[in-house]
């Protein structure tokens, strides 16, 4: 193998697991750090550089970072169910217990003359707006609804998010001197841009959710509900009850959402039926547990055929029973049993079966042109349509993700539309900051605390059952405290600070493959990557992880460490004679909207947006 190219940002970004996972590339190491050592407000400022939503995304995030946690592949303790750092239940603990962090927030630099429209006050075009109106643009955005928040407010049951939080962080947003324009749906796009805006983004989410046309469906108008609207209307409290037997169709977060919702709102026998089974449900793990915790039973593998009647009021739903079978290529298909129909009796329906995108108001002589999905043409990178000035994201972009994606997606279109007003190459994109530094501080001290906990996973206390599920707004989950808080962020392995090895001062004393705890470290032959993986102290088995694999050594041989099981616990570096091996924090920032994501870059390297006390 060629060596390691350590100097490209992506290597070390990828070892730091949690981060390269995040779609926002939250530096996660660091905030946890800072919450160990009970400086909440700077984590809070770090997240929200990154995810502008701590305190909602604590509560709602999907957290792609936890699944990537290098915590689970290394833990022992929890045998076959190892369990990663509550990295997502740590960031609530930053929002919950911060200090007062408007005088943080960043300054707003004088009007440059250029005005943007974000459509809807959803996630995305929230963040389009923090990062654009400290630049001095002048943003207005357009939100149907009274309040900001998109399907964070709309979607999200108050028992899971307290309107509270967030009035709170979409109000730290609209404080930027954002111009928030409410109760005003933006009806034509035509008309938008014959208003004079340099460059428009849709971030207006999928707002129709998907009905399904089975026999009974057009016989029956009342007690069935689309539910994402169903859930809208309980969060305005249009609805405030429900029949005792209820159905939920459907398998993602928001049919978990609709049946936590149903028992709360007089639901005595609510059931989730499912046509796929529980493996493959599109439901986050914790989200399907906490439904069953409720007492909320999941059917998996049936197929909804008819809806049945009495003259129009319903009484049930009939399901087909089906099995799994799969190809010689994986895929799959599912296949009736043989099994009698199954009818369940219900007195009302509430289908999640998934949401569209909708854009009656972009009329096609605006010059925006969509695929056959009915989805814009988009450049993946840019975010940018068919029409040069005006971009989207979130929801709208390529159909229904999660709120941290819809960040994301923000602070991309926020870069895009800031070249673009600026004259640059809008599909240039900028390279993250990344800096690594030494981590040593004596010869057996760090600037980490590297003694990590052998604690399994700490649980979120939850409210009382008789309390929780009798009140749609009582919050479920507590959160930690402070002691809670320290022990879990005591779990986290430190993945940011980084094992360097210089070859050319190794001796090849092979005093750091005899310390290493994991045996990740071997001096050998070099051979090809296939080769190599095999012939490691131990077998390199997971292929998405690199090896980190030097040049040749006096001897002839090479280094090749597996990053895959590393702990960062530093002993390789403690042990070394010669100093070849080092613990150096790796930060990466990823490039925002300003002077720093544009070609011609002034002196200064400050990106906008964070203060955080030394």
């Amino acid at each position: 193998m060629q060596p390691t190219n350590v100097a490209n940002p992506a290597y070390f970004h990828k070892v730091v697991d949690c981060q390269w996972a995040c779609p926002a590339h939250t530096p996660v190491p660091e905030y946890i750090r800072l919450i160990g050592q009970g400086r909440y407000s700077d984590a809070y400022m770090i997240n929200w550089v990154s995810n502008v939503f701590p305190g909602i995304l604590g509560r709602t995030c999907d957290r792609p970072c936890e699944p990537a946690c290098r915590r689970s592949r290394v833990e022992e303790s929890n045998g076959d169910h190892p369990e990663p750092v509550a990295i997502c239940r740590l960031k609530r603990v930053a929002a919950d217990m911060k200090e007062d962090v408007s005088e943080r927030m960043p300054a707003i630099s004088p009007p440059n003359g250029r005005r943007v429209a974000c459509i809807g006050a959803g996630p995305a075009s929230l963040t389009v707006a923090r990062d654009l109106a400290p630049l001095g643009y002048e943003v207005t955005v357009f939100e149907g609804e009274a309040k900001a928040g998109g399907f964070i407010r709309t979607q999200i049951p108050r028992f899971r998010l307290p309107e509270s939080v967030i009035d709170e962080e979409t109000g730290y947003v609209l404080d930027l001197g954002v111009r928030f324009e409410s109760n005003q749906r933006v009806e034509s796009m035509s008309a938008l841009l014959k208003q004079g805006y340099d460059a428009v983004f849709v971030g207006c989410g999928a707002p129709r959710g998907r009905d399904l046309n089975i026999p009974g469906r057009r016989d029956i108008s009342e007690n069935i509900h689309i539910g994402i609207d169903w859930l809208a209307s309980v969060s305005f409290g249009h609805i405030t009850t429900i029949g005792k037997r209820v159905i939920v169709l459907g398998g993602g977060n928001t049919a978990m959402d609709c049946c936590r919702s149903a028992r709360r709102l007089g639901g005595a026998d609510v059931k989730v039926i499912v046509r796929s089974g529980f493996d493959e449900m599109k439901a986050s793990p914790w989200e399907k547990e906490d439904a069953q915790h409720e007492g909320i039973p999941i059917i998996n593998f049936h197929v909804p055929k008819s809806f049945e009647h009495d003259n129009g009021k319903l009484t049930g739903m009939t399901f087909e029973v089906v099995k799994a079978v799969y190809g010689e290529k994986g895929e799959r298909s599912l296949v009736p049993t043989g099994h009698p129909d199954v009818l369940v009796p219900c007195d009302a329906v509430l289908i999640a079966v998934g949401q569209e995108n909708a854009f009656p108001w972009i009329e096609a002589a605006c010059g925006i042109q969509f695929d056959k999905w009915g989805l814009p043409k988009l450049d993946k990178n840019t975010f940018q349509s068919t029409v040069a000035r005006v971009f989207f994201g979130g929801d709208s972009a390529f159909g229904p993700k999660n709120i941290i994606t819809a960040v994301a997606h923000g602070h991309e279109a926020a870069v895009s539309i800031d070249r673009f007003l600026n004259g640059e190459d809008v599909a240039r994109r900028p390279d993250p900051l990344t800096n690594l530094m030494s981590a040593k501080m004596g010869i057996h001290e760090w600037s980490y605390d590297n003694d990590t906990s052998n604690d399994s996973r700490f649980k979120v206390p939850w409210a009382k059952a008789e309390v929780a599920l009798a009140n749609i707004r009582v919050e479920v989950e507590l959160g930690f405290d402070a002691a809670t808080a320290f022990k879990e962020a005591g779990r986290c392995l430190n993945c940011d600070q980084q094992t360097v090895f210089t070859k050319e001062t190794c001796i090849e004393c092979d005093a750091c493959v005899d310390i290493c705890p994991m045996d990740c470290i071997t001096f050998t032959s070099n051979a090809d990557e296939v080769d190599l993986r095999e012939r490691l102290s131990a077998p390199a088995l997971n292929l998405s992880q690199d090896l980190y694999v030097s040049g040749e050594l006096k001897t002839g041989h090479v280094m090749v460490k597996d990053e895959d099981v590393c702990l960062h616990c530093g002993l390789c570096a403690e042990r070394c004679p010669t100093g070849a091996w080092d613990i150096q924090k790796f930060m990466l920032k990823t490039a925002q909207a300003g002077p720093n994501c544009r070609d011609a870059r002034p002196g200064s390297t400050q990106q906008p947006g964070m203060k955080v006390a030394v």
